[in-house]
């Protein structure tokens, strides 16, 4: 993530004029000009600073979906879509001006097939409103990033989270999807059936877009069945590295633990100050598993084996709904938690992801570098897939302080691509990564912004976005 990446891109000052009363004239009180609005729609999580879109449409039906686009198009005026704003990257962000589509109203779940195990909803409906609805159906969607995002935000940054070591992420997830393209025609990229080998796979090429290729309307969802069995615990380590090697360990076995969330000491600090815990303060896994009676009780004695192997401590675990709920809490309340521990501060939340093999080489790397620059860098991950984040808390007004910042940035990405891992398991590129992009998939660029180009010739959906301008 890199402020230099956050750069004003041309405004076609003509076509915005044009495009204004327009909406205004077709969309009333549904379409707002006023800075509050403008802000919000702008606002991101992290320290990159916001660039305002010039209005904002709340949107109702994919139809209209379509006449924005033909508007704009029409007068080459960017179009950002917005969810929830929990994106971490900038994705929301309007460099060039233009106006944010907003899906909030577009939350209507259009079918569940529960034979079939899968769903409709539109992009404004949130994970946990779809889970509440399914709940008398016996299924659930399991893709969990923490917030309570749009499901067509994370379709569009293929987000995964803590489900993902058994589930999968978005692009595992996602069957179908329909999109509104740059000449504001809906398409419907696949059918629902769980397999197909027809023609190229647009499914996929849009989930992970970011916006930046077309619109999505709606999406089809796999969905599972609720778990007869629940069961959950925690287990300490001595060190960060004995941690790491448990999960790999885990993993390499093949034992189907739904979750295996690490949190290091300072991380574990603060939880128990932010949620009222007392778990010993040092690094941590939290694991949950899924199944019936008997696969649970057996997943958590592997597990309780291979914990003690690597001398953690003993693994106590509980089926008890109300104590898993506390523990699940406790990590999903991570970020607020860190940021408890200076409020002052700004935070940077990173996003690397490594083969599992090199999970601990990666970790134990960066909490030496950590603790070298002298940084408030609690560090939480996805260790069952190799992905963990370190959230940076630093003085964003104090130029040497961002500098340092930014450098140790550089340096952990670059470790991670040198492990042969990513930039970004799951936030996206946004403008913030823009520049790892280049390191990580330099060759492969031409090619995406030819695809690029091709859907999008004017470059109206979300520019500044995953490419620089």
């Amino acid at each position: 993530m890199a402020r230099k990446d956050v750069i004003n891109g041309k405004r076609n000052e003509d076509g915005i004029a044009l495009v204004l009363p327009m909406l205004k004239q077709r969309f009333g009180e549904r379409f707002q000009i006023g800075e509050s609005f403008r802000e919000q729609h702008s606002h991101t999580t992290t320290y990159l600073p916001s660039q305002r879109p010039d209005g904002v449409v709340f949107v109702e039906a994919a139809a209209e979906v379509q006449e924005i686009v033909r508007v704009c198009a029409a007068h080459r005026v960017p179009i950002i879509p917005f969810g929830t704003g929990s994106s971490l990257e900038g994705q929301v962000n309007a460099p060039s001006g233009g106006i944010s589509v907003d899906f909030t109203r577009m939350n209507r779940i259009l079918s569940v097939n529960a034979e079939d195990l899968d769903c409709t909803v539109e992009p404004g409906v949130t994970r946990e409103d779809l889970n509440t609805y399914l709940r008398d159906t016996g299924l659930f969607f399991p893709i969990d990033p923490g917030a309570n995002a749009s499901i067509g935000g994370m379709t569009a940054t293929r987000a995964s989270g803590t489900n993902a070591v058994r589930y999968g992420t978005m692009k595992d997830n996602v069957l179908a999807l329909t999109v509104v393209t740059a000449d504001g025609e809906e398409i419907r990229t696949a059918r629902r059936a769980r397999k197909s080998s027809a023609g190229y796979d647009l499914t996929r090429l849009f989930v992970g877009s970011e916006g930046t290729l077309g619109i999505i309307t709606s999406i089809t969802l796999r969905l599972q069945g609720i778990p007869a069995k629940i069961s959950g615990g925690v287990c300490a380590f001595p060190t960060l590295e004995d941690a790491c090697n448990a999960v790999i360990m885990t993993i390499q076995l093949g034992i189907p633990v739904a979750r295996i969330e690490l949190l290091d000491e300072m991380q574990i600090r603060a939880c128990n100050a932010y949620s009222k815990l007392s778990y010993a303060e040092r690094p941590t896994l939290f694991v949950e598993f899924h199944g019936t009676e008997e696969t649970v009780a057996l997943q958590a004695a592997q597990f309780r084996e291979i914990a003690a192997d690597f001398g953690g401590d003993e693994f106590a675990y509980t089926a008890n709904a109300e104590e898993r709920s506390q523990l699940w809490k406790a990590r999903h309340n991570a970020y607020w938690a860190s940021r408890a521990l200076a409020p002052e501060l700004a935070a940077l939340s990173t996003d690397v992801c490594v083969p599992i093999s090199r999970l601990a080489e990666c970790v134990a790397a960066t909490q030496a570098d950590i603790r070298e620059q002298g940084f408030l860098a609690p560090i939480v991950g996805h260790a069952g897939d190799g992905n963990f984040h370190v959230l940076l808390l630093f003085n964003d007004k104090d130029a040497a302080d961002v500098e340092k910042a930014e450098a140790f940035l550089e340096r952990l990405n670059g470790r991670a691509l040198a492990l042969d891992g990513t930039c970004t398991g799951e936030h996206g590129i946004g403008q913030g990564k823009i520049g790892y992009l280049q390191q990580e998939l330099g060759s492969a660029l031409p090619a995406m912004r030819a695809i690029k180009a091709s859907l999008d010739p004017d470059n109206i959906f979300n520019p500044g976005k995953i490419f620089r301008q």
